[in-house]
């Protein structure tokens, strides 16, 4: 007879929404920025299940362009913008995440999603538009380029939508990075 509980063999960690997250992760974008934009969404696994203990770290460029970000991004202090977040997935699978825009010339923000009982982390984009001439998105059919477009959320001031699905006929495009020889 079925347990409704999970049994040890049925659970595998690390359980990253509870051992990694940090005082103010979620806010990439100074406290009370003019410009911050919210992108918010849900992981999913490959039933529509929402995965609740995923952690998911995003990087990204300064509006101006440079990639060096914040010292000690660990450790916010409200005022300066870090390019990075790590933000945990609640009970029902949702994650926000406080940033800026990203600048013209890397429109996207990159985002790597742990989950539990998967050996590697899975790697992707988060766009805001499919710029001209971007060779990851003109490799995809539209389909799958859709997954990888954040959606702008019509409830919401300056707000995103994009869900994370980890299978399934919609699942978000992920990127294979190769060892390179040396």
């Amino acid at each position: 007879m079925p347990s409704s509980h999970a049994t040890p063999s049925q659970t595998i960690g690390p359980y990253y929404g509870t051992a990694l997250p940090f005082p103010g992760g979620p806010d990439a974008a100074p406290a009370g920025h003019p410009d911050a934009i919210t992108v918010h969404g849900r992981v999913l696994d490959g039933e529509g299940v929402p995965v609740a203990d995923a952690l998911l770290e995003f990087w990204q460029a300064a509006p101006d362009g440079s990639l060096t970000g914040s010292p000690g991004s660990l450790r916010r202090d409200g005022a300066r913008f870090t390019g990075f977040a790590r933000v945990p997935t609640g009970g029902d699978g949702h994650y926000a995440l406080r940033t800026l825009p990203p600048p013209e010339g890397a429109p996207y923000l990159a985002l790597c999603v742990f989950v539990r009982g998967l050996p590697r982390h899975l790697f992707t984009r988060v766009y805001f538009r499919a710029p001209e001439g971007d060779a990851l998105l003109a490799a995809l059919t539209p389909e799958r380029r859709a997954t990888l477009l954040a959606a702008p959320d019509p409830g919401g001031h300056r707000s995103y939508r994009f869900d994370v699905r980890l299978r399934g006929a919609a699942e978000t495009v992920f990127l294979d990075f190769t060892a390179v020889p040396r």
